[in-house]
């Protein structure tokens, strides 16, 4: 099956505040040192997913044209990757359906708390119209698209990954256990998160990425959630081992 990813958001809410911002990769005028947060679409001939409904999730969705989604994955329950999700009812209205969303015990349960209005046996008209399906680590299916999740750590925290095919998406992770390698062993595409050169409590660094990445040996790695204390795009892609890249917003690729 052909699939065809498209990267909505590449960066985080984490580093250094962003509010008047001076630094050269704020003030940098190439596209691609410009990062929504992060999140992913994918989609089939007849199915599209997206993972994760970040802050800017209107604006991802506009800005790449997407005028239907069949359901909406999530990998944890920080607001920098759920706080969207009340922009579903755009897809309702246009539907008249609701959407299906997948996501672990943890997740639900703050979705519920802090979308509570979507919750409720009495609704107001307009809210968000939502279908929440508690995952484990079971594969699950949505249209023609397997979905195979796992966990990975996020410091204290269990994080939702998922392989698609040859295809695997791993963000907000700072170690990944032996089963969950044996999941993503064989993967042809890999996507995983990088936040910056520094170290990090909570998630992967520049060379800790590089070194997960070359250990888990996928054709292609993609370094995504990157924060603006990286650098450069350009600059720091050449510092990168043959067969990895920085994903950037608005990268499509066709597996």
């Amino acid at each position: 099956m052909s699939i065809k990813i498209e990267f909505l958001g590449t960066g985080t809410s984490g580093g250094v505040p962003m509010i008047a911002c001076k630094c050269h990769v704020c003030k940098s005028e190439n596209n691609k040192d410009k990062r929504l947060r992060s999140s992913i679409l994918i989609s089939s001939s007849t199915t599209t997913v997206v993972i994760d409904t970040t802050p800017d999730f209107r604006t991802q969705m506009l800005r790449s044209g997407i005028e239907h989604i069949d359901a909406v994955l999530f990998t944890h329950s920080h607001k920098d990757h759920i706080a969207g999700l009340d922009d579903i009812r755009a897809f309702n209205f246009f539907s008249k359906k609701s959407i299906p969303i997948y996501a672990n015990e943890e997740t639900s349960e703050a979705l519920k708390r802090d979308f509570y209005y979507a919750f409720s046996e009495l609704k107001y008209p307009g809210i968000p119209e939502i279908n929440l399906h508690t995952i484990n680590e079971e594969p699950f299916h949505v249209g023609d698209l397997t979905f195979h999740p796992f966990n990975v750590r996020h410091m204290n925290m269990n994080v939702t990954a998922y392989r698609i095919e040859n295809f695997t998406y791993i963000t907000d992770a700072n170690a990944i256990g032996e089963q969950a390698k044996r999941v993503v062993n064989g993967t042809d595409v890999l996507v995983l998160n990088a936040l910056r050169k520094e170290k990090h409590l909570s998630h992967f660094n520049l060379d800790e990425a590089i070194e997960m990445a070359t250990m888990l040996n996928a054709r292609q790695t993609y370094f995504t959630h990157v924060s603006h204390q990286m650098g450069l795009h350009d600059e720091v892609s050449e510092e990168l081992p043959k067969g990895m890249f920085f994903a950037y917003d608005g990268l499509q690729l066709q597996l």
